[in-house]
């Protein structure tokens, strides 16, 4: 009897390993069709501090005000993603001389680069949003050496920009993915909580295989 037992577990026992792995792959599969899908409709930005000491980070975001209002008025009439791409790089030497001014007036010398470029990002909540991991086009601004913890948001469709601020009302925000993103994407990036949950719970379990 034992012996049955024994078998009947090891057999249930692999069985399970066998669904958990499963389960596992297709949650990755599913998050990297989510992120692939989502990277064909947004543009980010995204600025690097020179480095993580306070000053760097202050500076950081002081370059971010900055190339945020140059970019908040040049995209003001943009109505879609290729525009939105068109006028980043159309005006890359100008967010340069933006971000430049930025850092020379806060007392700086650092080089400063933008290029609109693939950038790979790790999995990232912006408000009630949550972005999977994965790599999506971004305006990016680096200061100096750039291993600095960095800033970033959505620039198309807005999800950056009200004015001078950097918070835009959530129903914006809900109203501007709502017009680019199908209703599988929109419910998946705004189902934060539960994706990070799921997220974490497989990530755990997946220690045991």
């Amino acid at each position: 009897m034992n012996h049955k037992w024994n078998v009947f577990f090891k057999k249930t026992g692999v069985c399970a390993a066998f669904l958990l792995i499963v389960g596992i792959t297709l949650y990755h599969l599913q998050r990297e069709q989510l992120a692939d899908g989502l990277a064909e409709k947004i543009i980010r930005f995204h600025v690097r501090a020179n480095s993580d000491r306070p000053e760097d980070q202050q500076l950081k975001l002081q370059v971010r005000d900055a190339v945020g209002a140059f970019m908040a008025q040049e995209l003001s009439e943009a109505e879609s993603l290729a525009q939105s791409r068109q006028i980043v790089l159309r005006d890359l030497r100008e967010i340069e001389a933006v971000a430049r001014q930025a850092v020379q007036q806060a007392g700086y010398d650092y080089a400063v680069s933008a290029r609109l470029d693939w950038v790979e990002f790790p999995t990232k909540t912006y408000g009630a949003c949550t972005f999977p991991a994965g790599a999506y086009e971004a305006l990016q601004v680096e200061i100096g050496a750039g291993k600095g913890k960095n800033w970033w948001c959505v620039m198309y469709p807005n999800l950056c920009f009200q004015g001078s601020v950097y918070e835009v009302e959530d129903d914006q925000v809900e109203a501007s993915l709502r017009e680019v993103l199908t209703a599988k994407e929109y419910d998946a990036v705004m189902k934060s909580g539960e994706y990070e949950i799921g997220f974490r719970w497989l990530t755990f379990l997946e220690r045991f295989f």
